[in-house]
């Protein structure tokens, strides 16, 4: 990569635009007439125009040196010369090469201006009526619109792909609302910072005592917290918070959130002698959500069958006899509307679950097999022996590009045609999915929720699993006697350990556990490279991409960062005929193992059977199959579907040789490499090392610090979430 440059210039071509998200690739002539590629969001480009473009350049496999660019300033043509090319350029509808030549001869250097201001004095130019006229000033106003509102959030170094979103919620109205009230950037719609909203109103003229400016800290609090996975925020909480934030007297904020309340944007209620303050959205999801389990709960349920003639048959069909709590689940699944399955590795849920797919069979029941993930999905089909899909897909998922929101197809108006869902790792489900699969689950259907409430929770808001096992308002099996084949694995003996606040036996030197005792940094990343490149490989039989390196942290020398970096270089170097392509600090090459790092939900897919659809998710992996020779389309498979990434999609990839644990819940391989250093207080807790743990099918290894692993499993801090979800199930009991 370059140094960063600015170069001035006027646009010679496009070469490439998608007009969904701007990213365009055109040539610039520059000073002395020296042409140059320019990469980045240019929306709508056009030769003629003039640009001054500040960024990095960068080398490209076939195109050459070009420039990636960071900030684009544009002006538009005002010579005959350049006028008449973008015009020509088909910028505008209805404008051909003719056309602009007959605008341009007419009006000069005025023509733009024209255009927009007086669009009556186009009907003077040969073969533009007044409906033409009308039309050609429209298009230009809306095409200039766009360009004013890109170049305010080009001037306050936003990303100017929001901008597009903007207009097309607002059209030529988009800067209009900017100047009246920019906090609206900070919404969930466009999700930018609020201090870096805060710091454009302020330079705009708001006053600090501005209500738009109080009303929208007090959401942006709201919001922000949902990524600490909290439902609601205390009163008590939320204002000194907000106070603080805005550098503004208590009372300011006080007052800002009784007007919202009023209006509704903010519901307040109390739970457990607490004034709860939530988003409305997450109100009503949480209060849904109690009353679906209610409703299901008490929805009349077939008890005619013979559950013990039935699970003698299952027993001999499968050859097994049931342990008594395996035997109770099967029995309340055939009994009750809804019921939890829990438990940890080697106390039997799988086969558990099996039993009660086989249960359902014999009563006639269509079964759905759900979970948060593709790769959970994947898992319960293996061991099921069904399909299995995530709950997105299932549900008939799409993004809403002007609201920024993910709607389903299925719900209320057209529910799920099924007797019985199953859902598996439950611990991952928040709120919003919760809300979203109960909506769509017709009365009468059983649910059957499965899962490890001592994994981490939810990424999104909410603790739902944990708050309907503590509510004991729905009948649970937990199952906790680890069989004794499951108890010769040294890996479920260490994840129970762990459990119990106690430390795995580092000593231990049985067959699917072992550790290695490194203290310095990199030699632990020289450790991690040894057994995946060459140890495991070659002493054990197990392939490279049967191993997943996992840390608890991104920062630091043995942070998923680096060792990705380091994994990489040993793993898959360049070589001759294997492609690459650079972005940014990060180098993509065929063959690289790359995990999705946010939700997609437009990204197309196709299956070898040629089947297609949309979605690639957070903490999907895939393989870099093919990168063009143009180097602007990689081609990624992510197990049995594959999908082209174009250039501008590539902050969405990461490269997943190692991961953190976060983004491993939810996953199983046949070996795990987990690194154990000192990293983050927040990160050195036992959940964290009992998710990584149960991560391994076949084979664990622990590279690190020996004093690590005890100090994480003593530590069974877990934050808290504010949530109402428990509260509202003990209501509706009583």
């Amino acid at each position: 990569m370059g140094q960063r440059q600015t170069v001035e210039g006027t646009v010679h071509s496009v070469i490439f635009q998608n007009e969904e998200n701007g990213y365009t690739v055109l040539r610039l002539t520059a000073e002395g007439n020296e042409e140059i590629t320019v990469v980045g969001c240019i929306p709508y480009a056009a030769a003629g125009e003039s640009m001054t473009v500040t960024g990095v350049w960068a080398e490209h496999a076939v195109h050459g040196r070009q420039m990636q660019a960071e900030s684009v300033e544009r002006r538009l043509p005002e010579e005959e010369n350049a006028l008449l090319a973008y015009l020509s350029s088909g910028i505008l509808k209805g404008v051909g090469p003719a056309t602009a030549a007959r605008l341009v001869a007419r009006f000069g250097g005025d023509t733009l201006q024209v255009i927009e201001d007086a669009p009556e004095r186009l009907r003077t130019v040969k073969g533009i009526t007044a409906k033409r006229a009308t039309e050609i000033s429209q298009a230009f106003r809306a095409l200039t619109g766009l360009r004013r509102v890109t170049e305010f959030f080009a001037r306050y170094e936003l990303p100017v792909q929001l901008a597009m979103r903007l207009y097309r919620v607002y059209g030529t109205q988009a800067l209009t609302k900017l100047k009246d009230n920019p906090y609206l950037l900070s919404g969930a719609a466009y999700g930018v910072d609020f201090s870096a909203v805060d710091e454009i109103a302020l330079a705009m003229g708001f006053g600090g005592d501005d209500p738009c400016r109080t009303e929208a800290a007090i959401l942006y609090e709201l919001r922000h917290n949902l990524g600490n996975g909290h439902v609601f925020l205390p009163r008590n909480k939320l204002s000194p918070a907000t106070a603080q934030l805005l550098d503004v007297p208590d009372e300011q904020v006080e007052l800002a959130l009784d007007k919202l309340t009023e209006s509704g944007a903010v519901v307040q209620e109390k739970i457990a002698g607490v004034e709860a303050c939530y988003l409305r959205a997450f109100y009503e999801a949480e209060t849904y959500v109690a009353d679906k389990l209610a409703q299901l709960r008490k929805f009349p349920v077939e008890r005619g069958v013979r559950i013990d003639r039935v699970i003698g048959e299952m027993e001999a069909a499968q050859g097994i006899t049931y342990a008594p709590r395996q035997r109770q689940a099967v029995e309340l699944a055939a009994r009750e509307g809804v019921i939890l399955l829990t438990g940890g590795p080697g106390t039997g849920k799988t086969t558990s679950v099996r039993a009660i797919v086989a249960l359902f069979d014999r009563m006639g029941f269509q079964t759905l097999l759900l979970a948060p993930t593709g790769r959970a999905a994947m898992r319960m089909s293996e061991v099921t022996g069904r399909d299995a899909q995530t709950i997105h897909r299932c549900l008939g998922m799409s993004f809403n590009e002007l609201t920024g929101e993910v709607t389903f197809r299925k719900g209320e108006q057209e529910p799920l045609e099924t007797d019985a869902v199953i859902v598996d790792e439950m611990s991952m489900v928040d709120l919003e999915l919760m809300h979203s699969l109960l909506r769509a689950v017709r009365p009468g259907c059983r649910l059957v929720l499965v899962g490890d409430p001592d994994q981490l929770a939810s990424v999104g808001a909410g603790n739902v699993f944990s708050d309907l096992i503590r509510s004991e308002t729905i009948p649970t099996v937990a199952l906790h006697t680890v069989f004794r084949q499951a108890e010769q694995s040294a890996i479920i003996r260490s994840a129970h350990a762990v459990n119990r606040g106690e430390s795995p036996d580092l000593a231990n030197r049985e067959g699917d556990f072992f550790f290695l005792c490194r203290r310095a940094p990199d030699r632990v990343v020289q450790t991690v490279v040894e057994l995946c490149r060459e140890r495991l490989p070659k002493n054990m039989g197990i392939r490279t991409e049967e191993i997943q390196v996992i840390s608890p942290t991104r920062k630091g020398i043995c942070g998923t960062e680096n060792l990705n970096r380091a994994l990489q270089e040993a793993l898959n170097p360049p070589r001759p005929g294997c492609r690459q392509k650079i972005w940014g600090s990060m180098v993509f090459r065929e063959g690289d193992r790359v995990m999705q790092n946010h939700n997609n939900y437009d990204v197309t897919w196709e299956k070898e059977d040629g089947t297609e659809g949309t979605g690639v998710f957070n903490g999907d992996v895939g393989v870099i199959r093919e990168i063009d020779p143009s180097g602007e389309q990689i081609t990624v498979a992510f197990d049995d579907r594959v999908s082209v990434y174009s250039p501008e999609m590539l902050g969405q990839l990461d490269m997943a040789y190692a991961v953190t644990v976060h983004k491993a819940q939810g996953s199983e391989y046949r070996a795990v490499v987990l690194v154990t250093v000192p990293c983050a207080p927040g990160l050195m807790v036992r959940g964290v090392l009992y998710t990584a743990i149960t991560r391994a099918r076949s084979l664990l290894i622990l590279v690190g610090d020996d004093t690590v692993p005890g100090a994480m499993a003593i530590d069974d801090r877990r934050q808290r979430r504010y949530s109402g979800l428990r509260r509202r199930l003990t209501q509706q009991q009583d």
